[in-house]
């Protein structure tokens, strides 16, 4: 689902220096969108600031763990009960995904134990990804290669975008996408709700035309969200935010790319039943 790490408020708790300045702090050039300039602080060394290349050393580790775990949940995970209208993964990568989901809402509130957090949430994501699309997989011959072509190819598009500034994540972009993007996770929730008592809405169940069409919405949404994550990773670079948020954008970064690969892995198992 939708990505509820970066976001400036959490590189305000976490101390990166976007809210009101401390004493003893000095100005330089703003960024190019928003209402806050930021700042760095003359006390943090060079050594204690977010850099890119760190950003990325701590991606990179992340998605080795995550992949490795994926490796591991496709080789454990056995489709328990999987139907062609309703793609159910084991119970047991359920629970794995709940406590992955969780440590994340953990991190929004503690910034700082992104170092810890992270690498959880790669394990834990990772054998659950793993775990559904070897259920996908066996319904669907060669949709999770599909998927994950379709998330890379996403991904550089979506990046030499914003690069090339022919994207720009202004204000106005950020409330369009994180109101958007709130209102799917709550029509997620209700629905989850409604099927507890009802059965899955006849929208989930995979080939219809509703369905097709909150998938595709649910992937541009994600894909939004990766500009979204570049802005924040780009400003947390030159506002010298602490150290940490390096692991904290990464993690980030790996959430809202396992959303947006989920996403596609069913929007593409819809167009198989069409």
């Amino acid at each position: 689902m939708s990505n509820p790490v970066l976001n400036d408020k959490a590189f305000q708790r976490g101390g990166s220096g976007w809210a009101a300045p401390d004493p003893g702090t000095r100005w330089h050039d703003p960024v190019d969108d928003g209402p806050v300039s930021p700042y760095r602080s003359a006390n943090r060394s060079n050594d204690d600031r977010m850099t890119l290349g760190g950003t990325i050393t701590a991606t990179g580790v992340l998605f080795v763990l995550f992949l490795a775990c994926a490796t591991v949940g496709w080789f454990l995970a056995e489709p328990n009960g999987a139907s062609r209208e309703v793609v159910a993964p084991p119970t047991w990568v359920l629970l794995v995904g709940v406590g992955a989901m969780l440590s994340v809402w953990l991190l929004w509130f503690k910034p700082a134990l992104a170092r810890i957090i992270g690498p959880i949430y790669a394990i834990g994501m990772g054998l659950l990804v793993g775990g559904i699309s070897h259920t996908y997989e066996s319904l669907y011959d060669g949709v999770v290669l599909q998927a994950v072509g379709a998330t890379v190819g996403v991904f550089a598009v979506m990046l030499a975008l914003y690069r090339t500034r022919l994207l720009r994540v202004t204000d106005r972009f950020r409330r369009i996408v994180i109101g958007a993007t709130l209102g799917l996770a709550a029509f997620y929730l209700v629905s989850w709700i409604v099927s507890l008592f009802a059965g899955p809405p006849s929208y989930f169940r995979l080939g219809s035309g509703l369905g097709i069409g909150i998938s595709l919405v649910a992937a541009v949404l994600a894909a939004l969200n990766l500009a979204l994550d570049f802005d924040v990773i780009e400003r947390g670079v030159r506002s010298g935010a602490p150290r940490h948020f390096e692991w904290f954008a990464a993690t980030g970064l790996l959430v809202t790319i396992v959303w947006l690969y989920l996403e596609l892995l069913r929007l593409l198992a819809h167009l198989r039943e069409r």
